[in-house]
């Protein structure tokens, strides 16, 4: 990890971020809890995440350009959320971050600055069934 640069250039740019992407939302469609929270054509969601993704880790604003400021809370208020699919969020991410061969520190960092949004999503009180 390059301390002098941003989470975007540490994770492999525009590159790194649409393979993290396409590993990540190949385990959330699987994910029994997850899976049913997105839509069938999942490729409009995963190009939006690149957008977001790289912009957040502190590529281009590629998510501002196309869609205006994130308001991501905002944004999923349609889609239930729970605590349990916050973490289970963050697992199929931590996976999709090992199968890209993202090392550590890297990979503990990447899900530290993903977790506060993860859980800033949650608009649900944990169901007794998740």
């Amino acid at each position: 990890m390059d301390p002098n640069d941003s989470l975007y250039g540490n994770l492999g740019g525009d590159e790194g971020i649409r393979r993290l992407v396409t590993a990540f939302y190949a385990k959330v469609q699987l994910h029994p809890r997850l899976a049913p929270l997105f839509p069938e054509d999942i490729s409009p969601v995963m190009e939006k995440q690149h957008q977001f993704l790289s912009q957040f880790f502190g590529g281009p604003a590629l998510f501002s350009q196309q869609h205006g400021h994130p308001m991501m809370r905002a944004r999923h208020m349609h889609v239930p959320i729970t605590p349990q699919h916050a973490e289970d969020w963050l697992g199929c991410m931590k996976e999709a971050l090992e199968e890209t061969g993202v090392q550590e520190p890297l990979r503990s960092l990447v899900l530290h600055r993903l977790s506060g949004p993860a859980h800033h999503f949650v608009n649900m009180p944990q169901d007794e069934g998740s």
